[in-house]
């Protein structure tokens, strides 16, 4: 499934652009996301922790960089991996493509994601929205970091990036499940001519 996110960072995107080539950062911006170690040539093994609702999962696998483009400023990564207790695999091909924006960087980021197992069972919607979740996340997060560096802040510093509260995210992704829910049974429709 190709699911489709976009969010501004109020910083230039020259900046942003930098501050993306440091990957091991980045990846504490995202919630719920580790990096474990450093496997050379842009590739990288770690785990990701979520939960949607009653299930709580835990990710180990591979991302890979396999392609950065500093002219059109757009890096792709490849990214697979397991549950630790064998519930579900994930495969994603993430592409983020960086504009300005008046206020500042717009990040675009489509997301070509398989799931199989317990979080299949969710449907696109709900993972739709925890992503959606997750990105919001990632854009405050990614914000915070780049002041924190800005103001010099020691690498251990600025690696103690908020940790995913599965209960917040489950909680908001059923929010906006539930907002588009009531959207479709009470928007008023448009009238028919005579």
């Amino acid at each position: 499934m190709l699911i489709r996110n976009q969010f501004e960072v109020a910083q230039p995107v020259d900046k942003v652009w930098r501050f993306f080539a440091d990957v091991p950062v980045v990846a504490t911006c995202l919630p719920g996301a580790e990096l474990t170690e450093d496997l050379g040539d842009e590739r990288y093994r770690g785990r990701v922790s979520i939960r949607m609702g009653p299930v709580s999962l835990r990710f180990d696998g591979v991302a890979a960089i396999t392609e950065r483009d500093d002219e059109a400023r757009r890096i792709v990564v490849d990214a697979s991996g397991a549950d630790e207790r064998g519930r579900g695999q994930a495969a994603m091909i993430v592409t983020a493509k960086l504009a300005r924006a008046a206020s500042g960087t717009r990040v675009d980021v489509d997301q070509d994601l398989q799931v199989s197992g317990a979080a299949a069972q969710y449907g696109r919607g709900m993972i739709a929205d925890v992503s959606s979740v997750l990105m919001r996340e990632f854009a405050t997060n990614l914000q915070a970091a780049i002041a924190r560096a800005e103001r010099g802040e020691t690498a251990a510093a600025r690696h103690a990036a908020a940790p995913a509260r599965g209960f917040t995210i489950g909680l908001q992704a059923t929010l906006m499940a539930l907002k588009r829910v009531f959207r479709r049974f009470f928007a008023s429709y448009p009238s028919t001519p005579a």
